[in-house]
């Protein structure tokens, strides 16, 4: 994206007081988070999408959106009509469906080019879009926007670190509440992993989720959730170790003991991911499609 000329060129934005931002949280309206930012919430409220996916708009002049949502035409002209310029680029974090498909829709509205990360699930091509690269940046008189690869939730995960604030858009890489679900093949733990401590490296400030409010302290929040999944994978390989074999269906309930049981059906999907980490790791043996443990307990 070309830099503006001097007559639109404007000043630095002071930063955000993000502390105060991530207390308020309207799903119904159009928020502005910061001077450079702008947030709505897609109306898909659910279980897996907590309060609405969130879409983010960047920019006072040229517009980069990130995440247009479902395929909601009502969603897209709320985006559209929030924008305070000209929509230059729509960017995906991943392509799952409650964050893609409105990116049809806004770019035949608007012209503007849909971006995304090469490959999606099975290491395919991703079917549309224009490729992002893995530390790009994305640059106009107002900001700069770098793509960080973030493989792990999904093979084309990217999460976008908006430099002039510290803030990160962190798609489903973290969410607000809750762990996000490793849904193998496309998920994979040990990518998930190493991509929150990528992130850890980071200087960030805040951390702007596709799902629920603005995230504060996120240092802390990255050690807490890499912990939190270090200790999960360490009941997974102590029940699997008492049992001697087993499946995530025979699992579960032991594994997320500490889970309500109408989520244990999504749980399974992480605790197979934590599973076939367990193999790479060379702690366990998948054979005639049942895990088993290496060493006993």
């Amino acid at each position: 994206m070309d830099r503006q000329d001097d007559a639109t060129t404007t000043e630095p934005a002071p930063p955000s007081d993000w502390p105060a931002l991530a207390k308020a949280f309207r799903a119904r309206e159009v928020q502005d988070l910061g001077p450079l930012v702008r947030r709505v919430t897609a109306r898909n409220a659910g279980m897996m999408t907590g309060p609405g996916t969130n879409s983010y708009l960047i920019g006072r002049h040229d517009v980069v959106v990130i995440d247009p949502g479902p395929a909601d035409a009502d969603h897209v002209q709320r985006i559209e009509a929030a924008a305070r310029g000209p929509i230059r680029q729509i960017l995906l974090t991943h392509r799952h469906p409650d964050h893609a498909p409105g990116a049809a829709l806004l770019a035949e509205r608007t012209g503007a080019p849909v971006r995304v990360f090469p490959r999606g699930p099975h290491g395919l091509r991703h079917p549309v879009g224009t490729p992002l690269a893995d530390g790009e940046r994305i640059e106009t008189a107002e900001f700069r926007l770098q793509a960080i690869h973030t493989p792990g939730h999904a093979a084309d995960h990217v999460c976008f670190l908006l430099e002039n604030e510290g803030l990160l858009f962190a798609g489903d890489q973290v969410m607000e509440g809750a762990t996000v679900v490793i849904a193998p093949p496309d998920g994979h733990m040990g990518q998930y992993l190493a991509a929150l401590e990528r992130l850890q490296t980071l200087d960030l400030v805040a951390i702007a989720p596709a799902h629920g409010r603005v995230l504060c302290e996120p240092q802390r929040l990255l050690a807490a959730i890499v912990t939190h999944r270090r200790q999960r994978e360490a009941k997974v390989l102590a029940a699997l170790q008492r049992a001697g074999h087993g499946t995530p269906e025979t699992l579960v309930a032991e594994v997320y003991a500490d889970t309500p049981a109408f989520l244990h059906l999504a749980a399974r999907l992480s605790l197979q991911a934590h599973l076939i980490h367990l193999v790479e790791s060379g702690q366990a043996l998948f054979r005639d499609g049942t895990w088993h443990a290496l060493t006993a307990v």
